[in-house]
């Protein structure tokens, strides 16, 4: 390691540490290309992780541009040295990767590579990416390879971690994919014991109104004010429901405007007004991402249902590399040296839980006539 020893540990130190602060796939993945590129000092840097059908399911990329990777096209299939990388699972270093007689060509708009060093991520005997790099900064020998042996057992080293990181990342998402099929099956169920009842008693009261209409309209009048009823708290149960149902569309439409068009539809559905304001915030690593949501949704649920507030407003502002979330009415408000009894009725224990599951904190604001403020913040990535 040319930089020599300390500053050499200090980088592998800081790119092993980054790799296991995320639990998504997706960050794992680009955190472990940015570590290789910045480690090893190249101008290209990828990974591919392989699909069943000759292709890779994903392949991030780092040194490309926005704009460069949209032109370039569709995800590579697994040929020529990418399919060495997979296939043959054993690392390869190369003076110019163009001249390998398994070079099958790039893409019009694909940048320009010569030096190459490659090789598997592999779990036990599954090779289950290949990482690649290019174009070593710096002089390089003549007619040979940028990238040393160092480089070789330094990346080589990386791609282990990288292994564990990896398959970490997708045994949380698969442990939380079955948490939220349990949650929706708990969900479905308590919607079918609440709603159902509630519509039970409704069609038991709206024919008692029916049949007192004609000789008794004082009390069919008193049974249809309470059809009235019914109704209303088996809307208010099915909307709650829908909430916690609906799937975030953070993917597609990133947090703020999830957050912006959950917020519309509240303010439509009730007669408090809610409003929403977002500053400067960009994406934040996904798990990051769900618990603002899910924090929110929960905070806007109290808010509304429980605090009789007239106004609630949500703000989301950029905070160093991360973001807070803030979450004010001005409702009824309660004590919060209750901690232990609001924590039940508020759902406060799992908002913490939420906040402090992704390296962030809640704080809580109240008093009894004075509304409240639920602020989190998350530390970015």
């Amino acid at each position: 390691m040319s930089q020599g020893p300390r500053s050499g540990l200090y980088a592998v130190s800081s790119a092993l540490l980054a790799m296991s602060r995320h639990l998504e796939v997706r960050d794992v993945l680009k955190t472990i290309v940015a570590s290789a590129r910045e480690l090893l000092d190249a101008q290209y840097a990828a990974l591919g992780v392989p699909d069943d059908h000759g292709g890779f399911a994903q392949f991030v990329v780092d040194g490309v541009s926005d704009a460069q990777w949209k032109a370039i096209g569709p995800l590579p299939r697994q040929h020529g040295i990418l399919a060495a990388m997979l296939h043959e699972a054993r690392p390869e270093r190369l003076a110019d990767v163009r001249r390998d007689p398994r070079f099958e060509g790039w893409p019009a708009a694909h940048p320009d590579m010569s030096d190459f060093l490659g090789l598997p991520v592999r779990d036990g005997d599954e090779t289950i990416a290949a990482l690649f790099l290019a174009n070593k900064n710096g002089p390089r020998p003549d007619g040979g390879c940028g990238f040393t042996e160092d480089d070789e057992e330094l990346l080589t080293i990386l791609a282990q971690h990288a292994a564990i990181a990896l398959t970490n990342a997708r045994l949380y998402e698969r442990s939380r994919e079955l948490t939220i099929a349990e949650e929706r099956s708990r969900l479905a169920h308590e919607l079918h014991d609440a709603v159902s009842q509630k519509l039970f008693s409704l069609r038991l009261t709206a024919q008692a109104a029916a049949a007192l209409v004609d000789r008794d309209p004082a009390r069919a009048k008193g049974e249809l004010h309470q059809v009235a009823a019914l109704a209303a708290e088996a809307t208010e149960e099915l909307r709650a429901a829908v909430i916690e149902l609906r799937p975030a569309a953070l993917d597609e439409d990133g947090l703020v405007a999830t957050l912006r068009t959950q917020i519309q539809v509240l303010d439509r559905a009730h007669s408090a007004r809610v409003t929403f304001t977002g500053r400067g915030v960009r994406a934040l690593p996904a798990a990051q991402e769900e618990a603002i949501l899910r924090v929110a949704q929960e905070a806007l649920h109290n808010a509304l249902r429980h605090s009789g507030a007239a106004r609630v407003d949500v703000l989301l502002e950029k905070r160093g590399p991360g973001a807070v979330l803030r979450v004010s009415d001005d409702g009824g408000g309660f004590d919060p040296t209750a901690i232990r009894n609001a924590g039940r009725h508020l759902g406060l224990v799992s908002m913490r839980d939420r906040s402090s599951g992704v390296g962030g904190t809640l704080a809580v604001e109240s008093a009894p006539g004075k509304g409240t403020t639920i602020e989190m913040e998350v530390p970015g990535g």
